[in-house]
């Protein structure tokens, strides 16, 4: 995938070279590609063409990244460090980070309409219909409406309900966006479908909730970003409200309930159900 989108940003762009820079200083700075992984591989389970879903898989983790620099921007989170790295904003300043991640949003677009060249009939249809389910849960209705709700959310006590909707939306609405591309591409039957949604809506809420974890005892070197920053915030979180021990069975049985949705589609979800337990158990 680092090679793919490194030549995507090879190409002359015919704009100010700052720009580039500051994109280019976030996408490649050892992000670990869960999203494109959990796209790919969700197609290649299904027997579907890596290479048609590809364009697809660039613009989701430039969504992601772009993301990520306005989540650490002063008006947000106001981080200093994101893998191990001074934040976008300490290094290109408000002003640059911002439009950095306006044009990783909008450079997304462009890559994934690029990738229907050449594309006809139901190869055509069903691509477009991923773009559009990728570009919904990147919106109001997905991503951006989570961290709303998170926003709104800080000095507040919110309950499991509360809870729910921003893990679901912040993380998981992305994670979902990937399996659903992965299955739309591949021309999944809809029961197959309706599995691998419920297995990406309990991965997202796990990686969210071993983010609330890491945040109170991971460790700051591994992470590469302050840990505390929940806190610091003043967010209420998954161990917030139940706490850790409560919060470390809670992504166990997500864990399992995950694994247990891949069981029945057989052998070839082996490495998703790998994947499930990855996230459940990393530490940075």
């Amino acid at each position: 995938m680092n090679k793919e989108l490194e030549r995507v940003f090879q190409q002359n762009l015919d704009t100010p070279e700052v720009i580039i820079e500051a994109m280019e200083y976030s996408l490649f700075a050892g992000g670990k590609r869960l999203r494109p992984i959990l796209m790919m591989e969700t197609c290649r389970a299904l027997e579907g063409d890596i290479e048609v879903i590809k364009p697809l898989a660039m613009g989701i983790e430039m969504i992601h990244t772009y993301s990520l620099i306005h989540d650490d921007l002063p008006a947000m989170d106001n981080d200093d460090l994101r893998r191990g790295k001074p934040t976008n904003h300490k290094v290109y300043g408000d002003a640059m980070a911002i439009l950095a991640g306006d044009g990783l949003l909008n450079y997304a677009v462009e890559t994934m309409l690029q990738g229907t060249q050449g594309l006809t009939g139901e190869t055509l249809l069903n691509y477009l219909s991923a773009m559009k389910c990728i570009m919904g849960a990147s919106g109001i209705r997905g991503m951006i409406g989570g961290q709303v709700a998170d926003m709104l959310s800080e000095d507040k006590v919110i309950g499991l309900d509360e809870m729910d909707y921003i893990h679901l939306h912040k993380t998981a609405a992305l994670l979902e966006a990937c399996v659903l591309s992965g299955c739309i591409i591949a021309g999944a039957e809809p029961a197959t479908q309706g599995r691998l949604i419920s297995y990406s809506h309990r991965i997202g809420l796990a990686f969210q909730i071993v983010d609330d974890i890491l945040d109170i005892e991971g460790d700051e070197a591994d992470l590469g970003k302050p840990i505390g920053s929940d806190e610091k915030n003043h967010k209420s979180t998954f161990v917030s409200l139940y706490g850790l021990a409560a919060s470390k069975l809670r992504v166990d049985e997500l864990e399992t309930e995950a694994i247990e949705m891949l069981k029945p589609i057989g052998e070839r979800t082996a490495f998703l159900q790998e994947l499930a337990s990855y996230i459940c158990r990393r530490r940075k």
